[in-house]
């Protein structure tokens, strides 16, 4: 007897565990769900016979009904054995196979330990190593037959038609135009695509389908791999010798301690410390052409969707046609497309966000995790993985060794390369083609405001803007928006309009003078009263990126030198919206002779312009009021990662940073380039607060659109938590309070939490794995843990 065991594709604790059913004897290898009349044939298999094998969907019985679920172990029973609690002679067995396998016996052990480590449910685990939108599932009929749907995202085929045997005797009628043009397309070009034949002389359906008939052409579906919009045509291989560039002494070493440590495969770690424009890019393309040499393949992921055109190009143009790239952006045909390129196994890298880490690429040897410090590595809903720690954990178990990259590496990661063996750090201290590191100069705004300027812009920075555009250069301007949003307040009664499903005020946009929230999506008109006590007097606080282009317009129209065509991009989530915008907008910016670059945090890293010479943050205050442990970090991060925009070629550059908090520790340090000073005061506050790295570290979240029914769970869940923690830690473990959110309110959603602190080192999983298992599920509340937050709003 074969068993398997199946987790079935239901995302819910209660049917979390895997199920165990039997393989058919008789159908060791079957024709796809035909096993009972009320399943249509699976998608996507050509009707070739399938066999029950890991990672492959399966159409399975639960009580009455027939489920998706997939197979994450398929084993041999010995006559006499069982497994523990299980009745061989109760096992029902599986009624289909839906697919061919997604994944391997790794990727079922990486979903099962995610979902320990992480405490998710174990079927969203294993969704991550699914193609995106191409699994099957089950609907039930009008009426009641259990159905088999095709996916959503099939592959993609074009018809051709080729001359058939009765071709060459064939002659149409003279009033048979369109069948004379098939014939005389197929005479001249020996194949022809339907579509385009279609386009050439019209519609010709009706003509190919009585040439078929009668044999004269046949019609064939080739299979098209979509274009992926931001990456290009794949490009043909370049040697490395003709076009990579001279290392210098600082990336020959960290090169050699990459290639060193994914030689050894032992899951190590290195860390490339380097200032921005140290060549960190050219160490990851060394060290990936040596794990390709050596017959592995290389997993390369970038923080933001804005750095994969560049990033692609550079990669392409080193490897040419085998990179493959996986991002949200992509349509999910285009993603279903470059998931089964690599499954395939032509790709040998793979480039993306971090669900590439997930695709089925064989064999890694290297993973690289580029800005290693960014918090879009963390997931934020389920499961809430990180995809450096994911990596890690994959790379002990293939034998590869992983590259995190950041001239701002996380704290964490600087205290493991000071405690952990197995981290190593290679630091780039310098630039790579050795040009300085552009000045930082720290505008205190309160003392503009203080002597009589009003404007957002402080006049050191009108007076850079206008020399550097006025000579043709080109200028970043990053508006630092995370954290208080922009708002509307009555100078009267103080009422500011607030959204009605989330815990924070709408925000104020320009164009349209509407308000909106950025969470659920709310939108409406601005008043032009205050709605509580009628005043006309409503202030606007704060500055959006669209309030910013148009002060901006306004100042450089007034310039002399500058003119009124000096283009001005504008990045943010409403410009970038739209398939391919990143790209466009940074293609629009480079073509361009003086222009002004202005954006949110996503122009702050990996941007690479040589004749940038100018950066601007427009106000570097607003991450250090975000309520939040890591505030500080990031804010120090932020400002010396855009600082790095600037100066990277020839000519000199020069960074203003506008801030009311000019003797904070973090915005000083970031302006001397000097991370010491700030560790300085940072580590101390983590270790007597106990933050991460001095503590391990849980945010149990509890959210429902009933506030009092979110309060009494929390309160239960917290002593449920004291319990669980009570019995299996020690000194150092703590359960605070269950508090409302910092968010406290969001998309009509009430939210609580629980933190959770443990020891460094110790398995917070552990401890809090048996009572999430145990837990009975609320009917209108829901509970889940993060491990390792990110945040604790």
């Amino acid at each position: 007897m074969r068993l398997a065991s199946v987790v079935l594709d239901i995302p819910t604790q209660a049917l979390d565990a895997p199920y165990t059913y039997v393989v058919p004897e008789s159908d060791a290898a079957y024709a796809p769900v035909t096993l009972f009349d009320e399943v249509d044939a699976a998608p996507g298999t050509d009707g070739e016979e399938l066999a029950v094998e890991v990672g492959c969907a399966v159409v399975v019985p639960l009580g009455s009904r027939k489920v998706v679920g997939f197979v994450l172990d398929v084993r041999d029973l010995d006559e006499g054995d069982a497994p523990d609690g299980v009745d061989p002679a109760r096992l029902r067995p599986i009624d289909a196979v839906a697919s061919k396998p997604y994944f391997n016996e790794e990727g079922a052990a990486c979903a099962r330990w995610i979902a320990d480590r992480y405490i998710a449910p174990l079927s969203a685990c294993v969704r991550l190593f699914t193609p995106p939108g191409a699994v099957p599932k089950m609907t039930r009929s009008p009426y009641g037959a259990w159905q088999l749907v095709a996916p959503e995202t099939q592959e993609a085929d074009d018809r051709w038609i080729v001359p058939g045997p009765a071709f060459d005797d064939f002659q149409p009628r003279k009033n048979a135009a369109k069948q004379d043009a098939v014939v005389s397309a197929l005479k001249s070009g020996g194949e022809a695509k339907v579509v385009e034949l279609t386009a050439q002389v019209g519609a010709v359906s009706g003509a190919i389908a009585a040439l078929e008939k009668k044999g004269v052409v046949t019609v064939e579906h080739r299979r098209r791999m979509r274009s992926v919009g931001d990456a290009g045509a794949s490009a043909a291989p370049v040697r490395p010798s003709a076009s990579a560039p001279k290392l210098t002494d600082d990336q020959a070493r960290a090169v050699e301690l990459v290639v060193q440590a994914s030689r050894r495969g032992k899951g190590e770690a290195v860390l490339v410390d380097g200032v921005t424009g140290s060549g960190k890019t050219e160490v990851y393309l060394r060290a990936i052409e040596d794990v390709l040499a050596h017959g592995r393949t290389a997993c390369v992921l970038v923080p933001e969707i804005s750095l994969t055109p560049q990033t692609v190009g550079r990669f392409r143009r080193r490897f040419g046609d085998k990179v493959a790239v996986i991002h949200s952006r992509m349509s999910p045909g285009e993603r279903y497309d470059q998931w089964d390129f690599i499954k395939s196994g032509l790709a040998r890298v793979v480039v993306g966000a971090r669900s590439a880490l997930f695709t089925p690429l064989e064999n890694v040897g290297l993973y690289v995790i580029d800005e290693e410090h960014e918090g879009s590595y963390k997931q934020d809903s389920a499961p809430r993985y990180h995809a450096r720690d994911v990596a890690l954990w994959m790379a002990a178990r293939n034998g590869a060794a992983v590259v995190l990259g950041s001239a701002t590496p996380s704290i964490e990661t600087l205290h493991a390369c000071a405690k952990d063996p197995r981290f190593h750090r290679a630091l780039l201290p310098r630039r790579a083609n050795g040009r300085p590191m552009p000045v930082v100069q720290v505008v205190d705004m309160a003392k503009e405001f203080g002597s009589g300027s009003r404007s957002m812009f402080s006049l050191a920075l009108k007076r850079a803007l206008e020399e550097e555009l006025s000579a043709g250069r080109k200028a970043v301007l990053m508006l630092n928006q995370r954290g208080f949003a922009k708002f509307l307040l009555c100078r009267e009664c103080g009422f500011v309009p607030e959204c009605p499903s989330c815990s924070t005020s709408l925000t104020y946009h320009e164009r349209g003078a509407e308000l909106a929230c950025h969470h659920c999506g709310r939108r409406e008109p601005a008043p032009g009263r205050c709605p509580e006590c009628g005043s006309p007097y409503l202030k606007k606080f704060g500055a959006g990126t669209q309030r910013v282009e148009s002060e901006l317009r306004g100042l450089l129209n007034e310039m002399e030198g500058v003119g009124t065509d000096v283009p001005i991009i504008r990045m943010d989530a409403d410009t970038t919206s739209r398939k391919g915008a990143h790209q466009q907008l940074l293609e629009t910016f480079a073509a361009a002779d003086a222009a002004v670059l202005l954006g949110t945090q996503m122009i702050a890293k990996g941007l690479d312009f040589d004749d940038v010479t100018l950066v601007g943050v427009i106000n570097a205050d607003t991450t250090l009021h975000i309520p939040d442990y890591r505030a500080s970090e990031r804010t120090f991060s932020l400002v010396e990662q855009v600082a790095g925009r600037a100066g990277r070629a020839e000519l000199p550059g020069c960074v203003l940073v506008q801030t009311y908090e000019g003797d904070s520790v973090p915005i000083r340090a970031a302006a001397a380039y000097d991370r010491a000073a700030f560790l300085k005061d940072e580590l101390p506050k983590r270790r007597l607060l106990r933050y991460p790295p001095y503590a391990a570290m849980a945010n149990v979240l509890v959210w429902g659109k009933n506030e009092s029914e979110v309060a009494a769970e929390a309160e239960a869940v917290h002593k449920a938590v004291q319990t669980s923690v009570r019995d299996f830690g020690g000194d150092g473990w703590s359960v605070l309070p269950a508090v409302p959110c910092v968010l406290a309110k969001l998309r009509n959603t009430y939210r609580w939490h629980v933190v959770v602190r443990a020891p460094a080192g110790e398995d917070l999983s552990r401890a809090l794995l048996p009572f999430m298992r145990r837990r009975r599920a609320h009917p209108s509340v829901s509970v889940a843990v993060d491990v390792d937050p990110f945040d604790v709003l």
